[in-house]
Order: C-alpha cells, then structure tokens, then sequence
C-alpha cells in the first residue's frame, strides 16, 4: 500500500461510529442513538476500522468503547433491521463481519475498556464481555437476547462470559434472556467498577490514566496471554456462526425477528 492509499483509508468518512484521540485515549462511539446503538453490518465495517486505527496509532494506549446517549451502550444487533429487510444491510466486501470484529477487539495490543452507559444486550453484551475492562454507570443493565429473537453467539460469546461470571450465571444469561442491573453485575464480576452515569467518562478517563503510566509492551503480553486460554472459542464461533447464518432462513428464526419487531411475545411452541 502506498502512503496515500493509507492516508486514504486512515481518512474514512464514518456515519455510524465516532472516533476520537485524548491524551493516549481513543473513544470509540457507536453513533446509532435512535437504535439504542445496536448495530448493522456497516457499523461493524465501521468499528473494524475503528479499532484498526487505534491499533496502528502510537499516540493511542488504551481504547474506550463505548455509545452515544444515555440510554444504550448497545442492545446488539439490528434486529428491527433484519425483520424488515433480511439481513443486516449492505458491507464493505459483502460479509457481515461480526466475528472478524470479535478478532480485532481481541487482538488489538493495547488494553480496551467498555465504558457502559445504559443497555448492554445481545451482541453489544458480547462487545462489553469481550473489553479487557467494564466500567458501568448506575443506570446500566445487562443481558443475552438471543434465545428471546431465534440466535445465538457461540464461541466468545458464551465461553468468555462463562469465565467472567461462572457457567451457571453464563448459563441463566443466555438462556432465559433477563435483564440485570449493575450492583448486580459488579457482585457477579461482569464488571470492574460502577459510577454514577455523570461521573462516567471522568473514571474511564482516570482509568486509562494509571494504564497509559504502565509499559505498554508488557500490557500487550499480558493480554494476549490472557487471551490465549481461550483461543480455541474462535474455532467454536466460526461452526456457531455457519450455524446461525443457515438457521436465520427458517421459520423458526424469522418468528424471533417479526415478534421483535411488532413487539410481541414470540411463539416458539410449534417448533420444539
């Protein structure tokens, strides 16, 4: 790649995302307010370049994601999106990149902390759980959707919480879909720390300032070391999600999406 190919890249106009430097702090803000920041296929495009960005930027140590608002860090995917439409809409190399993104989070040398400001659920609980570090707001809550809307995440999504919180608590998550709040989530260790939504941003910030004083050789060790103990959930995920993108076609699956949508109870009886 030439130095105006990258230049370009590194230049990308983003819609869905917002990405910003401070002092050694890339805020990465997924922009989707009126969806309660849950994601389509491009936002996923567009976090990927995101991430990519802070990874490749030696002026940036730690890397924050977080959303827009007060209302949602990110209730997943699109769901609304998908009952309508089929699918979670146009990608840059037509792949809905989920588990590349996934890839990236892990990857990325550099320490990653959520900074959750409102709902955590479905695959935006997996971004949160799949961040080196949780701060929440008192206002948070948290949750696995998949079940209740005919999906699933397999490999990260379940094998990573199941070593966050126990495979007990993993199991209730996903399995009956509720919702928790944060004291809850800090007393199960699904997160570092709760502050008052007000105070949110000044504690990641606070954070990222004792993590930018260390050696950022030695953090890159120590997170891949952590990572590597579970590496073989990327395996895991890759048949889950073959899986999910046979499964999203049947009746089954779409009965989850339009119950979403027209707000209703789903109707899953007929398929057991």
């Amino acid at each position: 790649m030439t130095s105006r190919e990258l230049t370009d890249a590194r230049s990308r106009e983003l819609t869905d995302v917002r990405y910003e430097v401070d002092n050694g702090l890339a805020w990465i803000t997924i922009d989707r307010e009126a969806r309660y920041n849950a994601f389509s296929a491009h936002t996923v495009d567009e976090l990927i370049h995101a991430f990519k960005l802070a990874w490749g930027d030696s002026a940036v140590g730690v890397v924050c994601l977080t959303g827009a608002g007060e209302k949602a860090f990110c209730a997943g995917g699109d769901v609304k999106m998908a009952a309508e439409f089929g699918g979670y809409g146009p990608t840059d190399y037509g792949i809905f990149e989920i588990q590349t993104l996934h890839r990236v989070m892990r990857a990325i040398p550099k320490p990653m902390i959520a900074a959750v400001n409102g709902v955590s659920a479905g695959g935006g609980h997996v971004l949160h759980v799949l961040c080196d570090l949780s701060i929440a707001a008192d206002t948070a809550t948290f949750g696995q959707s998949g079940p209740r809307v005919g999906s699933w995440d397999a490999g990260f999504g379940t094998g990573i919480l199941a070593r966050a919180i126990g495979e007990k608590r993993a199991r209730e998550m996903w399995y009956l879909c509720r919702r928790y709040d944060a004291a809850q989530a800090l007393e199960w260790g699904l997160v570092n720390a709760v502050v008052p939504l007000a105070e949110l941003q000044a504690e990641v910030r606070r954070w990222a300032g004792e993590l930018l004083e260390r050696s950022p050789t030695a953090l890159a060790f120590l997170k891949h070391s952590f990572n590597a103990d579970t590496e073989q959930l990327a395996g895991v995920g890759a048949v889950g999600f073959d899986a999910l993108d046979i499964f999203v076609h049947t009746r089954e699956a779409q009965e989850g999406k339009a119950a979403f949508a027209e707000k209703r109870p789903p109707d899953f009886a007929r398929f057991r």
